[in-house]
Order: C-alpha cells, then sequence, then structure tokens
C-alpha cells in the first residue's frame, strides 16, 4: 500500500507541476479569450522582451519511476558538438586556390588541345569546379572567416602544380599540350582526393563532409577519364 501511494504522489504531483507551467504559457502570451486575428502573430508570442517576465521553467522528463523536474532555461546547456573546427577552415581555404589551378589549365584548353575530347573535359571541370569554389567561399564568408589563411603556402599542397610546370603547359600546343594537360591534371585530381579524403578523418562540418566525400568520388572517377584519353 506504501509503494502504491508513493506512486499516486508522484503522479498527482507530475500533473500539478503541468497544469501550473501551462497556467504560465497562457499568461505569458497574453488573454486566452482574445480571438485570434488569421495570419497575425503577436510579437510577444516570437521574441521575448529584454524587460519581460522571465521564459517559463522548462519540464524535464525524469527518470523511469520518477517524476518529471522543472528547470530554468538557463540550466540546460547546449552539448552539441563545434559545427566546424580549425581543420575545416583550412581545408576550405586550400581547396579554393586548388580548384582555381584546375579552372587555368581548363582555360588553356580551349585553343590548345588537339583532342576534342580534352576540350569536352576541360569543359566539364569549369562547370563543375566553379560552382564549388562560390560555395566555398560562401561557407567562409557565413563564418567571418578569411578566404586565405595568414603565412599558409598554396605552392606545397598535393597536387598544385608548380609556376615552371603551368608556364610550359601555357607554351604548348596540340598533342604536346593534350599530354601535359593529362599529366598535370591527374596529379592533381589525385591530390584534391587526398585532401578531401583527410577531411573525413579529422573535419566535424556536416556540410564540408558531404562536399569532401562528393569531391574525393568525383575526382577518382575524373582520373579515369584522363587515362582514357592519353593519346597513344
Amino acid at each position: 500500500m506504501t509503494v502504491r501511494r508513493a506512486r499516486l504522489l508522484a503522479v498527482v504531483i507530475t500533473a500539478a507541476i503541468i497544469v501550473v507551467l501551462a497556467v504560465l504559457a497562457v499568461r505569458a502570451t497574453g488573454d486566452p479569450g482574445r480571438p485570434a486575428t488569421a495570419g497575425a502573430t503577436s510579437p510577444a508570442a516570437t521574441t521575448a522582451s529584454p524587460t519581460g517576465p522571465p521564459p517559463p521553467p522548462v519540464l524535464v522528463p525524469g527518470r523511469p519511476g520518477e517524476p518529471a523536474v522543472a528547470r530554468s532555461a538557463q540550466e540546460l546547456r547546449d552539448d552539441s558538438p563545434p559545427r566546424h573546427n580549425g581543420l575545416d577552415t583550412v581545408f576550405v581555404q586550400m581547396m579554393i586556390p586548388h580548384h582555381e589551378q584546375a579552372l587555368e589549365m581548363s582555360t588553356l584548353a580551349q585553343d590548345r588541345a588537339a583532342d576534342p575530347r580534352i576540350r569536352a573535359y576541360a569543359d566539364r571541370i569549369r562547370a563543375g569546379q566553379g560552382p564549388e569554389i562560390k560555395v566555398l567561399r560562401g561557407w567562409l564568408a557565413t563564418r567571418g572567416l578569411p578566404e586565405t589563411a595568414p603565412g599558409h603556402d598554396h605552392a606545397g599542397m598535393r597536387g598544385m602544380q608548380s609556376p615552371e610546370a603551368m608556364k610550359r603547359l601555357t607554351a604548348a600546343r596540340g598533342v604536346e599540350f593534350d599530354r601535359l594537360f593529362i599529366t598535370m591534371m591527374t596529379d592533381h585530381h589525385q591530390g584534391a582526393v587526398t585532401m578531401a579524403t583527410d577531411l573525413l578523418s579529422v573535419g566535424v562540418d556536416a556540410t564540408l563532409n558531404e562536399l569532401a566525400t562528393s569531391l574525393a568520388t568525383e575526382q577518382a572517377i575524373e582520373i579515369a577519364r584522363l587515362r582514357e584519353l592519353t593519346p597513344p
């Protein structure tokens, strides 16, 4: 009988707390008898006044067999993981110039490549990586982060082609250009795949995780396509 009474008392207390919270919520939002206007929203219902009453307590469920507990909103803290970390930021800051060099190489192919398939391939690079650069810049801008990390050397990135190699590609024409383009772009793609794969093990941003997965998959496919285009 004592256990049954204790459980009944717990249920009664929980119900009383819920009723009190409901009354407080009604008082905080205004007169319940006032008719609502269709399509209108009371400012008090969406934004708490700085000088108004504090927000009502939050009812936190108890463990099995225990009553719920009312806690203030200030007591509840956000335990969610960070939305991004420094390695996410570095990846974005490096991938922008990495993509930009791929666009530069692809632009050269338009009037230098002998094989029309190379020119078509270069068009796909520009169509894919151009929008990705905008996404990467938007990611930084949304978080108030600079596009370039202070003291960062882009030349040391994996797959990044040296200025001398870019000069040779610019000077080449015809089949010679095709061979250089395939060799350099393959190395460039392999570097991007490595960078994206590395991020998947250290980054925490969900959007970048999806982008890196897509990038690694697509660039691996592009490497296979480039090998098929190699001149005999």
